[in-house]
């Protein structure tokens, strides 16, 4: 998995297609959101990046204004091809799902009365939750062994999920003190 990445680093360079293909199929598979499908396929499938660097790439995007899942396409273009990259996965995932997405959209508001629609609707959504947990799930994985990461992250996760917090507020008030706590940790290693 390394010799992939160092080599499409050092010469080997991905081409444009595949990040307009790659990002092309995040976006249409990628119900919910897309950071579950984002993973799959530069982590698992293309191997762009590790689980670690992915991770901390997903933490980036969160820190900036703007759906995670572009930050993402963005970052991945970006670090793989530079500029053009950027633009050849942005495109892939949005020029396609967006038209599609508009299309049905349409549709759908047309005929939001039916409960057919609507039960379909609820259980898109429920099945997207479900992504997106196991997702989060994989992201911790490479932390599992460390405490402290899966405190914060239960911290964070109870902080969203049972007190309503927006993510912002949660990230400025654990934020602080898990760079504390990671900092306390690294020293007394050494």
């Amino acid at each position: 998995m390394l010799d992939r990445r160092e080599a499409s680093s050092s010469g080997d360079r991905v081409p444009l297609s595949d990040l307009f293909i790659g990002f092309l199929k995040v976006s249409l598979c990628g119900f919910g959101g897309g950071v579950v499908w984002a993973s799959r396929v530069v982590v698992e499938q293309r191997q762009w990046m590790g689980e670690q660097e992915f991770a901390e790439t997903l933490t980036l995007c969160q820190l900036m204004p703007g759906p995670n899942i572009v930050g993402i396409t963005v970052c991945v273009g970006a670090k793989l091809r530079g500029a053009i990259g950027a633009v050849s996965a942005v495109a892939g995932f949005i020029l396609l799902p967006w038209t599609v997405g508009l299309a049905v959209g349409g549709v759908v508001l047309q005929y939001a009365e039916i409960a057919v629609l609507r039960n379909i609707l609820g259980g898109l959504s429920a099945s997207a939750a479900g992504l997106l947990i196991g997702t989060g799930l994989r992201l911790l994985t490479p932390h599992r062994s460390r405490r402290t990461a899966l405190l914060f992250a239960g911290l964070a996760f109870a902080g969203m999920a049972f007190t309503r917090l927006p993510l912002p507020i949660v990230l400025l008030a654990l934020a602080p003190i898990s760079i504390a706590v990671a900092g306390r940790e690294s020293a007394r290693i050494r």
